[in-house]
């Protein structure tokens, strides 16, 4: 398996961070939590090791992309909280790319990735920063936005799906209104999104 390639790592936001530390990358991105740059910029660093450790370790490309993005996705959430200045031992200091390395070994050890057939993420469609900020930006979603959402972009129902589903369960919603609905959604999620982040990926970082 071969390491995948990520446009967002040329965009220039990130580029213009390359020259800053772990360190100074890190406390940016806990400083700035609106900002998605920084993340961005450390997994424009680091993914080469962290997916290198996981594709030994997973039994399908597809299961490894998917683990992949929830390795990422632990670390985001982890990383907010996390210093670098208590050492390990008297005469060693914890590195962010150690670090990175054992929530990557946590991960592995940890996650149980379903069957390839019952994986609906693709890493080609959506980078893991993208998606660590598009679970972010869908929680601020109201449910019905967010079911409506979900089900028409992870499990690709048509509309008449959804709405049959939904009557089903008690809602009185027709399938123009289904359409409606995914409109808002789809307008809302943007909006949502961090600045930084629709810049990289949904303007000249399109993927």
């Amino acid at each position: 398996m071969q390491i995948p390639s990520f446009p967002e790592t040329n965009h220039p936001l990130v580029k213009s961070l390359f020259e800053q530390t772990d360190q100074e990358l890190l406390n940016l991105f806990q400083r700035y939590p609106d900002s998605g740059r920084y993340f961005t910029a450390i997994f424009a660093r680091y993914h080469p090791i962290v997916y290198t450790l996981i594709q030994h370790s997973a039994k399908s490309p597809v299961q490894a992309d998917y683990l992949f993005a929830l390795t990422w996705q632990q670390i985001y959430y982890e990383m907010r909280e996390l210093s670098l200045e208590q050492p390990i031992t008297e005469k060693e200091a914890l590195s962010l790319q150690n670090w990175l390395i054992n929530m990557t070994a946590f991960c592995i050890n940890r996650i149980s990735v379903p069957p390839a057939e019952a994986i609906h993420y693709s890493i080609k469609e959506t980078s893991p920063p993208l998606w660590c900020y598009l679970q972010q930006a869908l929680d601020k979603l109201p449910p019905v936005l967010r079911v409506v959402l979900l089900m028409a972009r992870t499990f690709h129902w048509s509309e008449t799906r959804i709405a049959a589903y939904l009557q089903a369960e008690g809602e009185n919603i027709s399938i123009v209104q289904v359409s409606n609905l995914l409109q808002q959604s789809y307008q809302m999620l943007e909006e949502k999104l961090d600045p930084d982040i629709r810049d990289i990926y949904l303007e000249d970082g399109r993927n």
